[in-house]
């Protein structure tokens, strides 16, 4: 079981989770004060900790939930300032922030490495219908499969992708 040692935790992980956080923000001063939001939230909820993940994974988790919050206030800003400037934007421009294209980035590019990973039938029909969106009956014929027997592959599909993504994302 893990255990926690906040006394370490700025000479052992500030360093990391600053790079880290500048990848994604791109602003050294916005950066700076993300990670150090992240070692509050942490020191307020060390006692929730349960020790199933590493003392770093647990950080960066806190890390990332505070880079989407600092995105998420970005774009809350925005949208208020458009309204009050009378644009409406469709909910397809809407959908395309900052928050979203990181997170979509990022959880693609995982995807697209879990689906190297599992049996190659599966991903190749789980492309097919789930990421392409192709008609069942077409998959069906592409694939030369019955309709149940596709769903069948699609489950073993997204199965082994859950467990292939709860690996990577424990990193």
């Amino acid at each position: 079981m893990n255990q926690l040692d906040p006394d370490t935790w700025v000479k052992n992980y500030s360093d990391y989770l600053f790079n880290y956080t500048l990848s994604r923000v791109d602003d050294r001063e916005k950066a700076k004060d993300i990670v150090s939001e992240t070692f509050l939230a942490a020191l307020r909820s060390k006692d929730n900790f349960k020790g199933d993940s590493t003392e770093k994974t647990w950080l960066v988790a806190i890390l990332k939930r505070k880079i989407i919050d600092h995105y998420r206030k970005i774009n809350s800003k925005k949208g208020k300032a458009e309204v009050k400037k009378g644009y409406h934007f469709s909910e397809d421009e809407e959908a395309k922030n900052a928050l979203e294209t990181l997170e979509n980035h990022e959880l693609g590019m995982a995807i697209e490495d879990c689906l190297g990973k599992i049996n190659p039938r599966q991903a190749r029909i789980f492309r097919l219908k789930t990421i392409q969106n192709m008609d069942t009956e077409v998959v069906c014929n592409k694939m030369n499969l019955t309709p149940s027997n596709l769903w069948v592959n699609i489950h073993r599909a997204r199965k082994a992708l859950t467990q292939c993504l709860g690996n990577e994302w424990k990193r």
